[in-house]
This record gives structure tokens, sequence and C-alpha cells, in this order.
């Protein structure tokens, strides 16, 4: 990878925040519903981003814990959704190879833990554990626009590999989607600034699922982000660059008779902050995503914060 440990900030991120769907609320009077959301863990991280012939491996772990009932644009009572809560833990391991200056191939292979709260038929509480390999993502990427690699775009697949078979969870909470999708993405970046201390970027991506298992389709989710960051701050020799996005997140609704359309699909706003670093080669980005605005259809479980932390080392 490139040794100037500003370069990779100088070309994260894609094009546009133009994501639109229109969804309605619908609350029935007792509803199974969650919004994973976890689409937003795939924008905002510049720092994977392939920046000159080689690869790089990283390492992610995403935490979200969707404990607070939404319906329409505000919080409802928790006894409107028989579920209660869902924590889940993310651990991604992955790895990206750009074999020429235009071309470039990556692969990410998840594993997921979630803790499932939810009311049995009896009434009572009941809680579920369960972890497993999820969905693999595997993505061709194209970045011979221009000779700074500061526009990319990629295409790919998102594999059926994940369980979504397991006994207590409901099809739109299992670890896997039984779908595979079709994954596109696009990605810009730019100096605010002609010395590039502040620099912007733009990164889009977008899944449809087109191959089904069971009677179940989930619905096709866009998820955007936009933001600047300050690349002068070298305590002790650390290259530290503070970053502040705002993400913007779309998801239609599930279909299928095992779906539950009208509890499922949404729209929202996050504010992104965040940090990356660079020393002695090691890289590493934390970000906090803090919901802005949301609207999901229905009675579904939210996270009033999501956690990404990501480790990098090229070679």
């Amino acid at each position: 990878m490139n040794s100037n440990p500003w370069f990779w900030l100088h070309r994260p991120a894609g094009m546009a925040l133009a994501l639109a769907l229109f969804a309605n609320a619908a609350a029935p009077q007792l509803a199974r519903a969650c919004a994973c959301g976890c689409g937003v863990f795939e924008v905002g991280t510049p720092m994977l981003l392939s920046s000159r012939i080689g690869g790089m491996f990283s390492f992610e772990y995403d935490f979200m814990d969707q404990n607070e009932n939404w319906s329409g644009s505000s919080s409802a009572p928790a006894s409107d959704n028989e579920d209660q809560q869902i924590r889940t833990s993310f651990v991604t391991v992955s790895g990206q190879y750009l074999f020429t200056r235009a071309w470039g191939a990556s692969i990410d292979v998840p594993y997921w833990n979630r803790l499932f709260r939810t009311t049995d038929e009896s009434g009572e509480l009941a809680s579920f554990t369960h972890g497993s390999i999820g969905d693999v993502r595997v993505r061709g990427t194209y970045t011979g626009f221009s000779p700074d690699l500061s526009t990319g775009v990629s295409a790919g697949l998102k594999l059926p590999t994940g369980d979504y078979q397991y006994a207590n969870f409901d099809r739109d909470t299992q670890i896997g989607s039984g779908s595979t999708d079709l994954l596109l993405g696009v990605y810009h970046v730019g100096p605010l600034t002609p010395s590039r201390i502040w620099t912007w970027y733009a990164d889009a991506q977008y899944q449809q699922p087109f191959a089904y298992q069971g009677d179940y389709q989930p619905g096709a989710e866009g998820n955007a982000t936009a933001g600047m960051s300050y690349t002068r701050f070298r305590p002790g020799g650390v290259a530290v660059v503070p970053m502040l996005g705002v993400i913007g997140s779309v998801r239609a609704r599930d279909a299928g008779a095992e779906s539950n359309p009208d509890d499922s699909g949404y729209q929202r706003v996050l504010l992104s902050p965040g940090v990356d670093s660079e020393w002695a080669g090691l890289r590493a980005m934390l970000t906090l995503n803090v919901p802005l605005y949301q609207h999901v259809n229905g009675n579904q479980l939210v996270a009033p914060a999501l956690f990404k932390l990501v480790l990098g080392r090229s070679f």
C-alpha cells in the first residue's frame, strides 16, 4: 500500500446520497418485527479502499443493540411489539487485492453472534442466543477513471452462506437472509482545500436480492454516506484523522409468506463521527453512528447507536 499515511483518506468514497423510497407506516395492534439496519456498516470506511497495486487484510467489529420499539417516526410502547431486544456483535475478516491500478477484488467473511429476546406463545419473555458465519460478500472493483484512483465502482454478490434456519429466530432476524444479492457501489473523494488539509468523501452501496430460499424475499437496500476529514493531526508522530459524515439508509419492505411486510422497511439518517489513525503500517478506524431521523413501517426495534471498529494492514 501507499507509504503516505494520508493517501487512503484522499480517495475514500463515492457518489451521491440520492436514495429515495416511499414507505407507509402501518401499525398493527401487536407486531413481531425488527429493523436490522446493518447495511450502514458497509459505507463510510475509506481506509478499506485500495490505493495501489497490492493487498490488505482487515478485521472489523461492529455492535448494535436494538432495544427500543419504534413506529413511524417516533418511539412507541414496547408492548406494541412482541420482540423486545436484538443485540448483535458482527465480526468480519476481509481481504482485498488490487491487481493493477484499475482492477481489484475483495472478499468479506462475517461471523454474527445474536441475542434475541421475544415474547413466546405463553406470553413469557424468552431469550435465544445464536452464532454463525454470515453471508459472504465478493466484489470486483474498477478504479481506472483517474490517475489518483479517486473514483471507483464495484459490483459483486452477497452469497447465502449464513444460517437462515435457526429454529428460534424469525426469518427477518436470522443471521443469514437465505438470498443471493447483487451488490453495486460507487465512491469518490476530493480535496476541500488546495493543500488537502480538508478532504471530502462520498460512498454509496446498493443491494438487490434476486434468488431466494423459502418464501422469504428481503427488501432491497441502499446506503450512502458523505463526509469530510481533517488530515493535519499528528500527535507523537501518529497520524490521526478526525472524520464527520452523514449516512442515509433506505430499505424496502420484505415480501413472501414467511415475511412480515407491514412491519419491515425503513428510512433513516445517521450522524457518523469517527477517527482514522496510522502507525508503523497499521491502520485503525473507529466510528459512532447516531440516528438523526428514522421512519419505520409498523413497529420495529431500533438501536440508539451503532459502533464500528476496523483494524487493517497492507501487504
